[in-house]
């Protein structure tokens, strides 16, 4: 900060970085398998633990012990429709509470990753009827079963050059990732430069320009 005065002129020093202390972690991971029968599983879980002592209403919990280790389990197919789900908790701040309605994930049977997923996981099993760390856990798997699927069931391209003759019934579908995100807008440079096919022009992008 800049104060002036007749003749002067401060200058305040920056002030130091607080001080700080480790706390909590909160971990997700999810792991793709790809099946023999053509099909996939996704396999997610969230853990999380206090770096001390925890009092939870059951007694404390031993720091490096987690308040909560849950799984979530989906198998898709290639189109990203859930033809089976399960969920279970292995550390909770309720046993016996928490982890006696793992079943009810069974109602993501049926939905598709890629349409309306977090509205309607949310719809089924938001608030008092789920757990909200599984469904908070479900809203990650859409966008890791399309980075499983990248290089396996999508194959990489690179539009930049006009594709062969033997891909182009292929590539006359639109990639999938186009038009899901800023940087891959079909009418910005990424696009233009990577996927000139499905270029649709018009707008001019300034790096780090907001919207």
């Amino acid at each position: 900060m800049r104060c002036a005065s007749p003749g002067f002129l401060f200058v305040s020093a920056m002030p130091e970085s607080p001080s700080r202390r480790f706390v909590h972690t909160r971990s997700i991971r999810v792991r793709a398998y790809a099946r023999d029968d053509g099909l996939w599983d996704l396999e997610a879980e969230l853990t999380d633990v206090k770096e001390k002592g925890f009092a939870l209403a059951v007694g404390v919990r031993k720091a490096g012990e987690p308040v909560h280790a849950m799984r979530l389990n989906l198998t898709i197919d290639t189109d990203l429709n859930v033809v089976d789900a399960s969920a279970r908790s292995d550390w909770v701040p309720y046993p016996g509470h928490c982890d006696a309605f793992g079943d009810a994930y069974r109602q993501l049977v049926g939905l598709n990753l890629g349409r309306g997923f977090r509205h309607a996981v949310n719809q089924r099993l938001g608030g008092t009827q789920g757990c909200t760390h599984l469904t908070e856990l479900a809203a990650v798997l859409p966008t890791a079963a399309i980075q499983a699927f990248a290089g396996e069931v999508y194959r990489p391209r690179d539009q930049a050059h006009e594709p062969d003759a033997a891909d182009h019934a292929a590539d006359d579908k639109r990639p999938f990732q186009l038009d899901r995100c800023r940087a891959l807008r079909v009418d910005g440079p990424a696009v233009a430069q990577f996927y000139p096919r499905w270029y649709t022009g018009a707008a001019t992008v300034t790096e780090g320009q907001g919207k």
